[in-house]
């Protein structure tokens, strides 16, 4: 309990020192807006002519942000983008300069990178309470985040300032609809069919929840992960009584590509995660939001450092510090509330999510307007 106080006062002091905070980087900004040469009042980035922001609407929409990242262990970079394209108005407003002035790629990278602070934050915490939960793979989250190291460095080197607004929603869209096709078909009986030793454990979780729900004295912590075999080539652990293992050669490839991915869109990389950890790990949900975050996390910390350190992209730290404030929230309550959720439903919010984002970003980006409404 005092540790996770010391957390959200941590946090707190950041949220605060970024409400009186100057935006970052402030070069590649003054020369995009002398380019462009906006008129009115100063606004997002101190912007004339920007959106006034309100941050109460931000807060508002973290704590949305953080449950449903530590609930699923996905959807919180999507989440923040569809908060800070849509709700706020800026893809429309990056929309308004021509795709090939540099204010237009400015203020998507600032969305990019605004994105992964939120989500990286969510992941910090909610790796944290998922290790004390007994619900994390340590060492799957290790391989994971080796792999993502490289790759969330990579690909803001190579694309910040080059990706105009339309062809980002674009990308963004049709990544997450795929993912949500493909989930689709893992709740039929034919991709059900691989997950044996998931479905087990996640049933013989469910049935200890609702043994310490009756007042049966259950520790579901110590029932948690417990690993037997840690080598470079093998891993063996076990959860609820059921055994897994994995090569740890195959996930630190994966990290690479889906952190690389991840980057590139702006957004933490859980979406691709939890079908990676779900089908090649076989994992049960259970255990995917926990170690899903720990590896976003470690891949967050290098892209935020990759965008504002090596390409100079600035962010609003008053509307981020006010967001900080909520995705903590959000993320305190999303593993004390997801052990309460059955497996498929759990599985059933994320596809619902992916195919809603997905067809709405892709018809947006490609066909310049959306096809389905926003929230």
């Amino acid at each position: 309990m005092l540790r996770s106080n010391k957390i959200l006062l941590m946090l707190a002091l950041l949220a605060v020192v970024c409400f009186v905070a100057e935006p970052a980087w402030a070069d590649r900004l003054a020369e995009a807006i002398a380019e462009a040469k906006p008129e009115g009042e100063p606004g997002y980035l101190g912007i004339p002519g920007g959106p006034q922001l309100n941050v109460m609407i931000g807060l508002v929409w973290a704590i949305w942000v953080g449950w449903i990242f530590s609930t699923v262990g996905a959807f919180g970079g999507i989440m923040a983008g569809v908060g800070h394209i849509t709700i706020y108005g800026l893809g429309d407003y990056a929309k308004s300069f021509k795709k090939t002035m540099k204010l237009n790629k400015v203020v998507t990278d600032s969305i990019r990178v605004s994105n992964q602070w939120l989500v990286g934050c969510s992941a910090a915490l909610s790796s944290f309470n998922y290790y004390k939960a007994g619900r994390l793979v340590l060492p799957l989250g290790i391989a994971l985040a080796i792999g993502a190291v490289s790759g969330s460095w990579l690909v803001p080197w190579l694309t910040a300032g080059k990706i105009s607004l339309k062809a980002y929603l674009g990308y963004f869209g049709l990544f997450v609809l795929f993912l949500g096709c493909y989930l689709t078909y893992e709740t039929t009986p034919k991709g059900q069919a691989n997950k044996k030793a998931a479905k087990k454990a996640a049933e013989a979780f469910q049935k200890s929840v609702k043994e310490q729900q009756a007042g049966g004295q259950v520790d579901l912590a110590e029932m948690g992960v417990k690993v037997q075999k840690f080598t470079p080539t093998a891993c063996e652990f076990t959860f609820f009584g059921v055994e897994f293992r994995f090569n740890p050669l195959i996930p630190v490839v994966g990290g690479f590509f889906i952190a690389a991915l991840a980057s590139f869109l702006g957004v933490g990389g859980g979406f691709l995660l939890v079908p990676f950890l779900t089908s090649v790990a076989g994992l049960p949900m259970y255990l995917v939001a926990g170690t899903s975050a720990m590896a976003v996390f470690i891949g967050m910390v290098n892209s935020i450092a990759s965008y504002m350190l090596l390409k100079q992209t600035p962010v609003a730290w008053g509307l981020i510090g006010a967001e900080l404030i909520g995705i903590v929230i959000g993320s305190v309550i999303g593993p004390k509330t997801s052990k309460f959720i059955p497996e498929k439903v759990l599985k059933y919010i994320f596809i619902f999510l992916a195919l809603y984002v997905g067809i709405r970003y892709t018809t947006k980006g490609f066909l310049g307007h959306s096809l389905v409404p926003p929230f």
